[in-house]
């Protein structure tokens, strides 16, 4: 067994022991960010032998004051995984908060990618073109780690903190505006609890984020498959979940979106 397998395995345990683990880079040396992702792809090569699929990617770390909070410069990416896409039926989704261990929700813009841009420098024109349409979606981010004592190696193994999401309706129209300037707002139900944000809060621009995926991974040699859909980052900071709660999500003057945690 591979060092990344048995890091893997760990990480594995605490998804479906739903139990947290100590610190990566605190007590198993995890210190090298190609280490850690080479931990994050044993970890979905086996959620994907038992079963589970891709369905696309994410992006994390697209806010420059949780980048210097981590002392880094680029934004980090993790899996999209079937098994954690909770549909949506007339702009309404519910999740079980049990599966999470310390389930945050934020609110981002999810592109759904036709046929990827080619070359070795993708822009943000390349990933417009390439876009079939966007829809408002819900991140569900979540931490393996304990207590979310994470260094950057220690989110990236654990699939950059990765914990379901939702998507609401598909909408190529979102295509004609700027998406620096579309407003987001979320809002937890029952409260006056609400954050809002824009488009320029991801990275200068949604479609920024995605063409830095979409170069990585070509870097790496990934291939990025028509149909997938990629989360661009949060557009405001993220809320806490608790069971019993409704989140509202209002991206863009569109139809809201709904999550409740049961």
């Amino acid at each position: 067994m591979t060092r990344a397998t048995e890091l893997a395995d760990r990480l594995e345990q605490a998804w479906t022991g739903r139990q947290p683990i100590a610190p990566l880079s605190e007590h198993d040396g995890l210190a090298d960010v190609a280490d850690a992702y080479a931990v994050q792809r044993a970890w979905m090569e086996r959620r994907v032998a038992d079963g589970d699929a891709v369905v696309g990617r994410k992006i994390g770390l697209t806010s420059t004051a949780v980048q210097q909070q981590l002392g880094v410069d680029e934004p980090d990416y993790g899996t999209l995984l079937r098994s954690r896409w909770f549909a949506a039926t007339g702009g309404r989704a519910s999740a079980p908060a049990e599966l999470f261990l310390q389930g945050r929700v934020e609110g981002e813009l999810a592109f759904l990618i036709g046929e990827p841009p080619a070359g070795a420098e993708i822009g943000v024109d390349d990933v417009l073109a390439a876009t079939e349409a966007l829809a408002p979606a819900f991140e569900i981010v979540d931490s393996r780690i304990a207590d979310w004592r994470i260094t950057l190696p220690d989110t990236v193994a654990d699939n950059a903190s990765f914990g379901g999401f939702v998507l609401g309706a598909w909408d190529r129209s979102l295509l004609d505006g700027d998406l620096r300037e579309v407003a987001m707002e979320l809002t937890r139900d029952g409260t006056d609890t609400a954050v809002q944000g824009v488009g320029a809060a991801c990275l200068g621009h949604p479609a920024h984020a995605v063409a830095w995926l979409l170069t990585r991974l070509g870097q790496l040699g990934v291939a990025v498959q028509p149909g997938d859909i990629v989360l661009s980052g949060a557009l405001a900071p993220m809320l806490p979940i608790a069971a019993g709660e409704r989140y509202t999500l209002r991206v863009g003057g569109r139809p809201p979106l709904e999550l409740a945690f049961e």
